[in-house]
């Protein structure tokens, strides 16, 4: 299948994800424990996967060779700690700013990190250089982004300091894609990264609850019967990065960030329609900032690498 179409696909899983952990979020009155919850349960889907699946087997030791041939960083394997602190910037941020402007933050700030990641070649597919037409999309991108939440977006929440940390979390997703690629590039297994990035991802989200339970911050909220479909936030995430890690390597973060960004819209107005939320109605807002967001992709240019077909999905 062509590379962009997957990377759309890609975006639209986050969506989906999104879908699922705000519902569990939503039950708990809980953020930290819901991405708690999701994180976990990722970590035991994609470990029973480990027993039973020979190549993310041969994918650790190809690792682990890697590593001692100095090939890549130790430090490298915990890139699932950025998208842990990136679910404990959320879960602190949202309720300052809200949903829609958070969302335009941290776009803002994962397509700024591509562009940089793809310059220093970080994601083991080459260097990309910085052009003005590159630059072009990532402005285009975060208007349409910005557009498409024009509905939701409430100045009275708007805080200097808190967008600041809003695009910080987004610097963490884009370089943790970066990371994610050269992972991939050394394993030869994208349920390998995804392993690694469970692990990490959810050894800090224990440590942060843990003290968010001592100092009373947050407390164990008792887990909600159902719907069941609200614990399934941890499996899309397994396939995501596995998903993700493959394409990153060979498109570059940054195309795939703005097709990404493209399929979490369309995603998000197939959602709005098939399963909204309570008291979301389907924006015109929404729909224009789809149509911008790929015109955005086309500003960027649509190089030769995206008609590749991925053989492993």
């Amino acid at each position: 299948m062509r590379l962009d179409i997957l990377a759309a696909i890609a975006g639209a899983m986050i969506s989906i994800q999104a879908r699922i952990n705000g519902e569990l979020s939503h039950q708990l009155n809980n953020g930290l424990q819901a991405a708690l919850i999701s994180f976990g349960s990722g970590l035991l889907i994609i470990s029973l996967v480990t027993v039973f699946n020979p190549k993310l087997k041969t994918g650790l030791r190809n690792l682990r060779e890697a590593v001692q041939q100095k090939k890549i960083a130790r430090w490298k394997l915990f890139a699932g700690a950025l998208g842990g602190s990136f679910v404990a910037i959320q879960t602190q941020t949202v309720p300052l700013v809200g949903v829609a402007i958070f969302t335009v933050a941290s776009i803002s700030g994962q397509t700024v990190m591509s562009l940089f990641v793809d310059r220093l070649g970080y994601t083991g597919g080459g260097k990309r250089m910085i052009t003005k037409r590159r630059v072009l999309a990532v402005i285009i991108t975060i208007v349409a982004v910005a557009v498409s939440v024009l509905d939701r977006l409430d100045a009275k929440n708007l805080s200097f300091f808190t967008v600041i940390i809003g695009c910080t979390a987004g610097l963490l997703v884009g370089f943790q894609r970066a990371l994610n690629g050269q992972i991939n590039e050394h394993s030869k297994e994208g349920f390998t990264t995804s392993l690694l990035n469970f692990t990490s991802g959810t050894l800090l989200l224990v440590i942060v609850f843990f003290i968010g339970l001592a100092t009373q911050k947050v407390e164990w909220t008792p887990l909600p019967i159902g719907p069941l479909w609200m614990y399934l936030g941890g499996a899309m995430g397994v396939i995501y990065i596995s998903f993700a890690a493959s394409i990153v390597q060979q498109l570059g973060v940054l195309t795939f960030t703005l097709f990404s960004v493209g399929g979490q819209l369309v995603s998000s107005l197939v959602i709005d329609i098939v399963a909204p939320t309570k008291g979301v109605s389907i924006s015109h807002y929404l729909i224009i900032g789809i149509i911008m967001t790929y015109a955005g992709v086309i500003a960027g240019g649509v190089s030769g690498s995206q008609t590749k077909r991925v053989q492993s999905f």
